[in-house]
């Protein structure tokens, strides 16, 4: 098949930094800039938080080697965690946590197979970045763990955040 026959690669999810734009409305319109997207794990049993942005693309350490399916009975006996969307937005007082949205997970590395629904992840990822608080369906003590890892990274932005994050993570 020569050069010329072959299809077209079609332009998919785009991530980039800043404004690709800059006015114009050419190449890069609709792109998605995750420069103020964090993600943090907390894993349930060891009550620890740790960011790491591989799972950006589901590749954080906790993910890497675990078969992933939607059937929650393929990682039966395996450690539960919250994958936790922290978006960072500015206002005149300067930054703070403007959404935070958590998603659930389960790995079971004896099995190497785990469980989570993707497209929650991506959908909460998106409700995060549209600066939404959803953590109501977290347990009482990742709550506590995800506040307490929030107001030791940066107090400030911990106190400029609205006051839903810290009545939702108080319950």
């Amino acid at each position: 098949m020569a050069n010329e026959e072959k299809p077209k690669k079609k332009l998919g999810f785009t991530i980039i930094k800043d404004d690709p734009t800059d006015g114009h409305k050419g190449y890069g319109i609709g792109s998605l800039s995750l420069e103020n997207v964090s993600p943090l794990i907390i894993d349930v049993e060891e009550q620890d938080a740790v960011l790491d942005i591989g799972a950006m693309h589901a590749r954080s350490q906790t993910e890497r080697g675990i078969k992933f399916t939607t059937n929650r009975e393929d990682s039966e006996g395996g450690k539960n965690y919250w994958l936790v969307w922290i978006t960072i937005d500015f206002n005149p007082a300067g930054p703070y946590y403007a959404g935070v949205t958590a998603c659930e997970m389960v790995v079971n590395r004896e099995k190497r197979r785990g469980y989570k629904i993707l497209a929650d992840h991506v959908n909460l990822m998106d409700k995060s970045m549209k600066r939404k608080i959803i953590v109501d369906h977290m347990d009482a003590p990742s709550k506590k763990v995800l506040a307490d890892y929030l107001k030791t990274h940066n107090p400030e932005m911990w106190e400029r955040s609205e006051e839903q994050l810290h009545s939702d993570l108080s319950q």
